[in-house]
């Protein structure tokens, strides 16, 4: 059977369809850390959970996450690397060609108009793990740590961050990271930080870039 250019384009539409909706990216935001259950993602994106349920299907259906069983329990995963550098590709040129999305990131995070100091790329925090000089603070939730996380990064979840704040005083050159570029636990742990008194340096993006840019992962606790 003979397929029109038509219906090409109408299949990467079924793609572009299931990437459609705020509720799905926010889905895709979070498996992008790691494999969840139905119920873990409808908690941490504070949805219900026919709701999630809903959107998962159609995420299914273009392909773009995968199930496994355990027991009577199901996890979804992304389909795999290229989902989530798609993912991050549609993040970045949102951000560069939209003027509305870059104004909603900043005040969502709460950079102030003349921008923020205190970032770290990527490259340079790679140098400084090598060198051994830096503290790397994990601020995410600690299933998103063992699901995968920046070797020699120490977990600490955000709430947890003001227990610590006293063993952190010594520390040399602190660096602290979550999701991604889009994700606020960063921007504020190294606000709580520095009201301490404490200096600190926030990874330029988060996880999500560290992974797709091909840096080396850690799984496990």
């Amino acid at each position: 059977m003979s397929v029109s250019k038509h219906g090409v384009f109408d299949e990467l539409a079924v793609v572009g369809k299931a990437f459609g909706s705020a509720k799905r990216l926010e889905l895709v935001d979070l498996l992008a850390q790691g494999e969840r259950t139905v119920e873990g993602l409808a908690r941490a994106a504070e949805m219900g959970v026919t709701t999630v349920s809903a959107h998962l299907q159609v995420l299914k259906l273009a392909n773009l996450v995968q199930t496994r069983r355990q027991g009577t329990r199901i996890y979804y995963r992304l389909a795999g690397d290229d989902v989530a550098a798609l993912y991050e590709a549609m993040l970045t040129v949102a951000r560069t060609r939209s003027a509305d999305v870059e104004r909603a990131l900043n005040a969502y995070l709460g950079v102030p108009d003349g921008g923020e100091v205190g970032l770290i790329t990527r490259e340079d925090l790679t140098r400084l793990l090598e060198s051994g000089d830096a503290e790397v603070l994990d601020v995410r939730p600690r299933e998103e740590y063992d699901a995968g996380h920046i070797p020699g990064a120490r977990s600490l979840p955000f709430p947890e961050l003001a227990t610590a704040l006293d063993e952190l005083r010594g520390a040399s050159t602190i660096v602290t990271y979550c999701r991604g570029a889009y994700c606020v636990l960063a921007h504020d742990a190294v606000r709580l930080l520095g009201g301490e008194g404490i200096d600190a340096l926030r990874l330029e993006d988060g996880m999500l870039e560290w992974r797709t840019h091909g840096h080396p992962v850690e799984v496990g606790a």
